[in-house]
C-alpha cells in the first residue's frame, strides 16, 4: 500500500507525530540537516553572484539514500521540518535532494506536537517560503565569509588556531569591554548609619536607616568616612525613640509575560543554573515528545524558538479550568489576560512558549521525565499559568522614628504584607521584605543598637549566562535561536571561561583577540552594525531584500579592509623589556601555543632558544620532583599534552609511567581518614568539588566551591 511519506527532522519527533497517524502515513527523520556548505573550502564564489555550493556530510550519506528509496515508492511527501527559518532551510534541502519542486513541494508547519495541531497542519499544507529560505543562506554564508576570511588573519597576526566569528565576536566584546570597566573602577567609600529599635507593646524588632538630619535628607554620599559617622552616632545612643509617622499604601505586583526563548534561557539559567545550549537541548525534548506510560509519546510544549508572547484561546480556556480545580474561583481571571510582543522578528512563530495540555501538572508526569526535564516543564507550567492568575496584592508600610528631645534624627523603617498572593502561589518571586508589627504613633521604642556601616561603590557586574543572554537581545545582536550557540562558541574557543559564581570572565587570549578586531575590523565587532545586519537578515525573510546583494555590500568592503590590513598589521607581539636572549642577545618575547604559553627569542630561526614561564616553573617546582614509583632513577617531570598538564617520567620512553596532578586542599578525607581530599570537576557542567585521592577504593565527594584567593 503506497503511502504519504513525512519527513522531520528527529527521531523523537517523527515517532511522536507517527502517533497521531494512521497506516496511510510513513514518518521518517531527516537526522537535522542532509545538506551543508562544505568544510575545506568557502563554498562561496562572489564572482558568480555568491553562488553557494552544498555538500552531503559523510554522517547524513546513508540517510539521504534511504530517503530517496522512500520518495520513489511515496504516495506524496510532506516537509514536516520545524517553523523557523533553520526548518525552512532544512526542507529546502531536502526538495533539491528528492528532486520535488521547490514551488510546489508540500510543506507542513505546526508550533505544538499535539494531535489537533498535527491533524490541522495536514489539511493545510503551504509550499516552501523561499525568503526565509534566502535569510537562511543569508546567515550561513554571511558567517561563513567572516569565519574564513578572519581566521586566517588572527592565526599570523596572533597565534594558530584561533578564530572570529561575526556575532561571537561581539559577544566577546561586550564580555572584554565590561572586564575592563571593572579593572578600572575607582571604587568609593560611604557611610550608612543603622538602628535597630525595640517596640515596646510588641516586644519585636524594627530595622531602620536614617535618612534624615534637622529636617535635611541625606543622600547617599552625606557621610563618607568613620570619622564624619563615629560623633553623630555617639550622640543618637544618647536620645529616646518614638513613632512620629505612619503612612501606609496599597501595591500590586503582575505576573511576567509568558516565556519567549530569550527569556526562558534567561530564567532557567537564573533559577536551575542551566545553560543556554542546555535550556535548549531540554526544551528541545519535551517539545518533540516524552513517553508517558499509557499516554504514549506526547509533546509537552510548544515550539522554543519563538519571539512572540501570544497565547492561543484555546489554551487559555483550558488553563482558566485547571486553575479554579486547583486552587478555587479567586485565582481566576474573568477575562484571560494577553501580552504585546515587542520584538520586530515575532513573525517566525505564532505562540509563546507554554505547556502543550496545561491539565498535565508537572507532579503528575514527574516520574516520566528525567530531574532536567521536569525542572524545565515546571518552570514553563508555572510561568504560563501565573500568566492567568490575578495579581499579588501587598500593603507598603513606612515607619518615620525620631527622637523625642528635638527630633534632629529621623529614621526610616519599611516594610510589606503580602495581602494576597494571587500569581506567586504558582510562581514565586522571592524577596527578603521586612514585615513590621502593628504600631500606633507616638509608640515608645528601645533604642537596642546604633552603628555605622561602611560600604563601597561597587563596578558593574560581570555577565552571567541569564544577563549575557538579555544584553545580546537588547543589542539585537544575533536572535533567541542563536544566543546558545554564540555563548558556547566563545566558551570552547577558550576567549572567555567562568568563573565560581558562574559569570563570564575572559582570558588573555580573548582579551587579544578582541583587540586585535577592535582596532582593524571596527564594524564586525560594531553592536550597531551587527543589529543593522541582523534587521537585515528579517528584510530578505520578509521577501523586502535580496540576499544575494546584501552579500555582495558587505563582502567588498570587507574584503578590501581585510587586504590593507594583511599589509600593514604586523604580528602581535609581547616583548619581555626586562630580560635579553641568552644565546644572542635580541629580545625575549611571550608566545603562546595550543599548550599555553612560552618565552622565545625574537630572533627565530636564526636563534631557537626556548624558556618556561616563570608561572610554569613555579608549578613544576610545586608539583614535580618526587621520584618514579616504576624506575630506579627517574623524576616526575611535568608535561603537557593535549588535555593539559600531567606528570610523566624523566625517563620516557625508557619509561613510560604517568600520573595526573592532583589540586590538592590540604584535606584529610573525612571517611577513610587516610585520603587527601582533592579538587576535581565534573564533566559535563565543568564544576568543581572536592573528592578523596584514593578513589575507587573511597568513594568520598563533597560538593563546594573552591574559595576565591
Amino acid at each position: 500500500m503506497a503511502q504519504t511519506l513525512i519527513i522531520v527532522e528527529s527521531p523523537t519527533k517523527a515517532k511522536t507525530i507517527g502517533k497521531f497517524l494512521g497506516r496511510k502515513y510513513k514518518v521518517v527523520s531527516s537526522m537535522g540537516h542532509i545538506r551543508d556548505l562544505p568544510k575545506s573550502k568557502l563554498g562561496i564564489d562572489p564572482e558568480k553572484n555568491f553562488e553557494i555550493s552544498y555538500t552531503t556530510p559523510t554522517k547524513a550519506k546513508k540517510t539521504v539514500t534511504e530517503l530517496k528509496k522512500l520518495a520513489k515508492t511515496a504516495e506524496d511527501v510532506i516537509l514536516a521540518t520545524d517553523e523557523d527559518r533553520e526548518g525552512e532551510a532544512i526542507s529546502w534541502h531536502l526538495a533539491q535532494i528528492l528532486k520535488l519542486d521547490p514551488a510546489k513541494a508540500k510543506r507542513m508547519v505546526f508550533h505544538e506536537i499535539t494531535k489537533s495541531a498535527i491533524e490541522e497542519a495536514l489539511s493545510n499544507p503551504r509550499t516552501l517560503n523561499q525568503h526565509l529560505v534566502d535569510a537562511q543562506q543569508a546567515r550561513r554564508a554571511l558567517d561563513r565569509i567572516v569565519g574564513y576570511k578572519l581566521s586566517p588573519f588572527l592565526w599570523k597576526k596572533v597565534q594558530r588556531g584561533l578564530s572570529a566569528g561575526r556575532v561571537q565576536s561581539v559577544a566577546l566584546r561586550l564580555i572584554v569591554e565590561r572586564e575592563r570597566e571593572i579593572e578600572g573602577f575607582d571604587p568609593e567609600e560611604y557611610w550608612s548609619i543603622e538602628g535597630l529599635f525595640g517596640h515596646e507593646k510588641t516586644g519585636t524588632e524594627i530595622p531602620a536607616t536614617l535618612t534624615h538630619i534637622s529636617d535635611k535628607r541625606l543622600d547617599k554620599f552625606a557621610h563618607q568616612s568613620e570619622g564624619v559617622v563615629t560623633p553623630i552616632v555617639d550622640d543618637i545612643k544618647s536620645r529616646d525613640f518614638e513613632i512620629t509617622g505612619i503612612e501606609k499604601k496599597d501595591s500590586k505586583r503582575s505576573p511576567y509575560p509568558p516565556f519567549i526563548t530569550s527569556t526562558l534561557q534567561q530564567d532557567a539559567a537564573r533559577r536551575l543554573y542551566f545553560s543556554s545550549k542546555q535550556t535548549m537541548m531540554i526544551a528541545q525534548q519535551l517539545y518533540e515528545g516524552i513517553p508517558l506510560g499509557s499516554r504514549g509519546q506526547t509533546g509537552l510544549i510548544t515550539y522554543m524558538r519563538t519571539d512572540s508572547t501570544f497565547l492561543s484561546k484555546q489554551a487559555l480556556d483550558i488553563a482558566k479550568k485547571e486553575l479554579e480545580a486547583l486552587y478555587g474561583k479567586s485565582y481566576t481571571l474573568d477575562k484571560p489576560r494577553m501580552f504585546k510582543t515587542k520584538s520586530k522578528s515575532a513573525q517566525e512563530a505564532h505562540e509563546a512558549i507554554r505547556p502543550t495540555d496545561p491539565t498535565l501538572h508537572p507532579d503528575q508526569i514527574k516520574e516520566y521525565l528525567d530531574d532536567k526535564q521536569f525542572k524545565l516543564y515546571n518552570l514553563i507550567w508555572r510561568r504560563f499559568m501565573a500568566t492567568q492568575m490575578p495579581e499579588a496584592r501587598f500593603e507598603n508600610t513606612t515607619l518615620a522614628i525620631q527622637d523625642t528631645k528635638d527630633q534632629t534624627y529621623t529614621f526610616s523603617a519599611k516594610g510589606k504584607i503580602q495581602k494576597f498572593d494571587g500569581f506567586m502561589k504558582v510562581y514565586d518571586i522571592s524577596s527578603e521584605d521586612v514585615i513590621l508589627p502593628e504600631v500606633a504613633k507616638g509608640d515608645g521604642l528601645e533604642t537596642k543598637d546604633i552603628h555605622g556601616d561602611q560600604h563601597f561603590t561597587q563596578p558593574p557586574a560581570r555577565y552571567s549566562e541569564s544577563t549575557l543572554v538579555k544584553a545580546l537581545e537588547k543589542n539585537e545582536i544575533g536572535r533567541p535561536s542563536t544566543y546558545a550557540s554564540i555563548i558556547s562558541t566563545i566558551l570552547a574557543r577558550q576567549y572567555v571561561e567562568k568563573n565560581d559564581d558562574r559569570r563570564f570572565v575572559p582570558t588573555e587570549v580573548g582579551k587579544i583577540v578582541n583587540d586585535m578586531l577592535v582596532a582593524h575590523f571596527p564594524n564586525i565587532v560594531d553592536v550597531a552594525f551587527t543589529a543593522k545586519v541582523e534587521n537585515q537578515f528579517d528584510e530578505v525573510a520578509q521577501g523586502n531584500e535580496d540576499y544575494r546583494q546584501m552579500l555582495a555590500d558587505f563582502y567588498g568592503p570587507f574584503i578590501k579592509n581585510l587586504e590593507e590590513k594583511e599589509e600593514s598589521v604586523g604580528r602581535h607581539r609581547e616583548i619581555l623589556h626586562d630580560r635579553k636572549c641568552p644565546e644572542c642577545g635580541h629580545d625575549l618575547e611571550m608566545k603562546r601555543s595550543r599548550y599555553g604559553k612560552f618565552i622565545a627569542c625574537t630572533n627565530y630561526p636564526d636563534c631557537k632558544f626556548t624558556d618556561k614561564t616563570d608561572e610554569e616553573k613555579k608549578f613544576e617546582a610545586e608539583v614535580g620532583g618526587e621520584k618514579c614509583e616504576n624506575c630506579e632513577d627517574g623524576v616526575m617531570q611535568v608535561k603537557r599534552g593535549r588535555y593539559g598538564p600531567f606528570l610523566g617520567c624523566s625517563n620516557y620512553p625508557e619509561c613510560k609511567t604517568i600520573k595526573k596532578i592532583e589540586d590538592k586542599t590540604g584535606e584529610t578525607c573525612p571517611q577513610c581518614k587516610e585520603g587527601e581530599l582533592v579538587w576535581k570537576k565534573g564533566k559535563k557542567r565543568g564544576r568543581k568539588f572536592k573528592a578523596c585521592n584514593r578513589y575507587p577504593d573511597c568513594d568520598y565527594i563533597e560538593n563546594a566551591k573552591k574559595k576565591k584567593e
